[in-house]
Parts: C-alpha cells; sequence; structure tokens
C-alpha cells in the first residue's frame, strides 16, 4: 500500500490542499499580496515558493536542517528583483535559479501530488 503526504498551506489552514487546487491556492496567495507561500507536507518535508509575479523560485527541503534542492532555469541570463518574503526583506535572485511562474506553479503541482520533481525537472541539489 502506497501512502501519499498529504500537504497544507502552512498559513491559510490545517486542512491539506489537493493537488489540482495548488496553482489556484497560489494565484490566489499572489493576487493578496501575499509572493513567499510555504507547504509542510504530513512527512515533515516543506516546499518552499517565492515569486515576483514572473518567475519564482521553488524550493524542496526534506527537514528544517536540509539545505534541499531548488528549480533552476539553465541558461538564463541576468537577474530579477522583487521576490518579496513574508518579512519584508526584497530579495533578488539570478534568473537561472528561478523559473517562469507557470513552470513553477506546475513543479508544485507535481510536488504535491507525488512527493517527487518531475523527472524532466532542471533543479540543483543545494546540500
Amino acid at each position: 500500500m502506497i501512502v501519499v503526504e498529504s500537504w497544507v498551506i502552512n498559513a491559510d489552514s490545517p486542512v491539506p490542499v489537493p493537488s489540482e487546487a495548488v496553482p489556484e491556492a497560489l494565484r490566489s496567495r499572489i493576487d493578496g499580496g501575499q509572493l513567499e507561500t510555504w507547504l509542510t507536507s504530513s512527512s515533515g518535508r516543506s516546499l518552499a515558493f517565492v515569486t515576483n509575479t514572473e518567475r519564482a523560485m521553488v524550493m524542496l527541503l526534506e527537514d528544517e536542517s536540509d539545505p534541499g534542492g531548488h528549480a533552476v532555469d539553465p541558461g538564463a541570463q541576468g537577474s530579477s528583483d522583487g521576490f518579496i518574503l513574508s518579512n519584508g526583506q526584497d530579495d533578488e535572485y539570478p534568473d537561472e535559479d528561478t523559473v517562469p511562474i507557470r513552470e513553477a506553479f506546475s513543479l508544485v503541482k507535481q510536488i504535491v501530488a507525488t512527493g517527487s520533481w518531475p523527472t524532466d525537472a532542471h533543479r540543483v541539489v543545494d546540500r
């Protein structure tokens, strides 16, 4: 028997979010000015989504001490700012360390659905 972990959006509700509802939940938070979203799984993993509304940083961490891994856009040039964290900090990231927002929605949906990155996702392990 395979048990798939469930995920909750930390700041919203203790009710697990179904994978098919993830893109809309993220869009709703962005529309409300919340550009940083953390999801926590029933197994204790964390999934971060931070956006400037055009690109997003997507990170998956196994536990609190894990540096994890993040999605990348190989060959992307330049950098982008406007990644506003919940504490008000305005971050800037190289574009190669973020992905277009539509791709980010897809990545988060896949991780919530299966617990894993898509096999074709470009990512780096930060361990």
